[in-house]
């Protein structure tokens, strides 16, 4: 079993900045990539951020230049730096974690942490 918790969302106005965590715990021989999705009320799931075991990052368009995404593998810990945000960054943040079960990834999701971009 592999669980993974999160913390760090809240209430921010806008221009402000939160930094998420996300901890991956259990029976975890290595981890390849980490990341983050969101989903705002009434939308589907996006990409938001991704990492590969050797730090290379991935973003989506919309947050490019504003988010920084990191992880601390001897920890199993990825982290999410939303800076300059902005109405349209309010969404539950999900991280995921694929965690290798006999060579092959399985992704497994945190239970979401819910930003509040607002005045």
């Amino acid at each position: 079993q592999v669980q993974l918790v999160e913390s760090g969302g809240g209430l921010v106005q806008p221009g402000g900045s939160l930094r998420l965590s996300c901890a991956a715990s259990g029976s975890i021989s290595s981890i390849y990539a980490m990341g983050w999705y969101r989903q705002a009320p009434g939308k589907q799931r996006g990409l938001v951020a991704t990492i590969t075991s050797g730090g290379r990052a991935n973003y989506a368009d919309s947050v490019k230049g504003r988010f920084t995404i990191s992880r601390d593998n001897a920890k199993n810990t990825v982290y999410l730096s939303m800076n300059s945000l902005k109405p349209e960054d309010k969404a539950v943040y999900y991280c995921y974690a694929e965690v290798d079960v006999d060579y092959v990834p399985n992704r497994y999701w945190g239970q979401g942490t819910q930003v509040t971009v607002s005045s």
